[in-house]
C-alpha cells in the first residue's frame, strides 16, 4: 500500500511537469493581439471548431453555396440526392464508429484497471498499439508517410509531451475512480483552456464566454461533492490531463501556424508521430514509476486458479483497450473532416454523455442525484462554452 502510494503521488508530480516541460523547447506561445482562441482546423491538430450551420455536411454546405459563399438553388437531381444520402450514410457511421470505439476503450481501460493497478504499463501499451496499424498503412503505401527532418522533430516534442499527459491523466483518473466521475471532470476542459490562453496569450475573451465557465465549474463541483466513489487522486489526474490537453491545443496551433511541418503531415499522420513519440516518451517513466513490476503481476493473475482470466484473454483485453484507443481517435478525425465543427462539438458533447451512461450500466456505478445534476450541468456547460466560442470566432 505504501509504495502504490507513493507510486500514485510520484504519477501526479510527473503529470504536473509534463506540460511545463514545453518552456524548455522554447515554444511558448508569444502573446497574442486577438480576442479569439480558436484554433484553426487546418494549422491545428486539436481545433476548436468555428460556427458553421448547425447538423449538416460539409458537401451540403457546397451545394448551397457558390466560392463567394453566395446562396445557389439547388435542383432536386437524382444525382444529387444520391450523393447527399451516401454522404449522410458515411458520416452516420462514422459517428456510430466514433462512440462504439471510445465506449469500447474506456470499459475495456476499466475492466484492465481493476485488475492490474498499473496505469503508466498500461497507458503505454494502448499508446504503442497505434503503431502497427499506421507503420502497415505507410509501409504498404495506402497511406503517403510523413517527412520530417530532426529539427521538426523536435518542434513537435512539447506538443508530444502534453498529448503524454493528456493520455496518461484520463489513464491514472479511470483506475483512480468511476468512469463516469473521469468524464465528468473532463468535461472542465474549457476551463484550462481560457486559463491557459489568458496566462499565455494575455487574450482577454467576451463576457458571455466566461460567463459559460459558471456552470462548468459549478457542475464539477457538485457532481464532486456528491459523487459516492470521490477519490483526490481521480479529480486531480483528470485536471491536469484537461491541463495538457488545454496546452497541447495552445502548442499545436503555434507550431502548425508558424512553419509547414514536414511533407505528407495530415491530421492523421501528425497523430501517428505523436503517438510514436509519446510512446517513447512513456517507456521511461513507465520503468522509473511501475518498473518491470507488471510482469510478474500479469503472470499472477493469468495464473490465478479462478481468476477468470488466462494469459491469452489478458493480453487480449489489453490490447482491445490499445486498439479502440487508437480506432476512436483515428475515426474522431475522420468524422472531423465530414461534417461542420459545431455538428462535430455536439457529437462530442453527446458522446461524452453516452460514455457516461454506457459505464454506470457496465459496471453497475452508482450515481447519486446530486452526481447526476451535476455532471449534467457540467456537460450543458461545456457545449454552452463552445457555441459562444463560435459566435465570437464568428464575430
Amino acid at each position: 500500500v505504501q509504495i502504490y502510494s507513493i507510486r500514485m503521488k510520484l504519477s501526479v508530480f510527473i503529470l504536473t511537469l509534463l506540460p511545463l516541460c514545453t518552456h524548455a523547447f522554447g515554444l511558448t506561445p508569444p502573446v497574442s493581439r486577438t480576442s479569439s482562441v480558436q484554433n484553426n482546423p487546418k494549422t491545428s491538430l486539436f481545433p476548436s471548431p468555428p460556427l458553421a450551420s448547425l447538423f449538416s455536411t460539409k458537401e451540403e454546405e457546397d451545394l448551397k453555396t457558390d466560392g463567394n459563399g453566395k446562396a445557389l438553388a439547388v435542383n432536386g437531381g437524382d444525382a444529387t440526392a444520391k450523393s447527399s444520402l451516401s454522404e449522410t450514410l458515411t458520416v452516420t457511421s462514422y459517428f456510430m464508429l466514433w462512440y462504439i470505439f471510445n465506449i469500447g476503450y474506456n470499459i475495456y481501460n476499466k475492466q484492465a484497471l481493476n485488475v492490474l493497478s498499473y496505469p503508466w504499463t498500461i497507458a503505454t501499451i494502448q499508446m504503442a498499439s497505434g503503431i502497427p496499424y499506421f507503420l502497415t498503412l505507410w509501409l504498404t503505401g495506402l497511406r503517403l508517410a510523413p517527412k520530417l527532418t530532426p529539427s521538426e522533430f523536435v518542434k513537435l516534442i512539447p506538443i508530444a509531451l502534453c498529448h503524454t499527459g493528456v493520455h496518461v491523466g484520463a489513464v491514472i483518473a479511470l483506475g483512480a475512480g468511476a468512469v463516469s466521475f473521469a468524464h465528468i471532470v473532463k468535461a472542465s476542459e474549457p476551463v484550462a483552456t481560457c486559463v491557459l490562453n489568458g496566462i499565455i496569450l494575455k487574450e482577454v475573451l467576451p463576457l458571455p464566454v466566461y460567463l459559460t465557465l459558471i456552470p462548468i465549474i459549478g457542475g464539477v463541483a457538485i457532481a464532486s461533492m456528491k459523487e459516492l466513489s470521490f477519490t483526490f487522486l481521480a479529480l486531480a489526474s483528470a485536471m491536469l490531463s484537461n491541463i495538457s490537453s488545454a496546452a497541447r491545443g495552445v502548442l499545436s496551433k503555434k507550431t502548425m501556424s508558424a512553419s509547414s511541418i514536414g511533407e505528407n503531415m495530415t491530421a492523421q499522420n501528425l497523430y501517428a508521430v505523436l503517438t510514436g513519440m509519446s510512446t517513447l516518451i512513456l517507456i521511461p517513466l513507465m520503468l522509473l514509476i511501475e518498473g518491470t513490476s507488471f510482469i510478474p503481476a500479469f503472470k499472477s493473475l493469468a495464473n490465478a486458479p479462478g481468476g477468470g482470466f488466462t494469459s491469452m484473454s489478458l493480453a487480449g483485453l489489453l490490447a482491445a483497450g490499445g486498439l479502440t484507443y487508437y480506432a476512436y481517435n483515428e475515426v474522431a478525425f475522420l468524422a472531423l473532416g465530414k461534417v461542420n465543427p459545431v455538428t462535430h462539438a455536439v457529437g462530442n458533447t453527446i458522446k461524452r454523455v453516452v460514455i457516461i451512461v454506457a459505464s454506470v450500466i457496465a459496471f453497475k456505478t452508482p450515481m447519486s442525484r446530486g452526481s447526476i445534476v451535476g455532471s449534467s450541468v457540467a456537460i450543458l456547460g461545456t457545449l454552452m462554452y463552445s457555441l459562444a466560442m463560435n459566435n465570437q470566432k464568428k464575430k
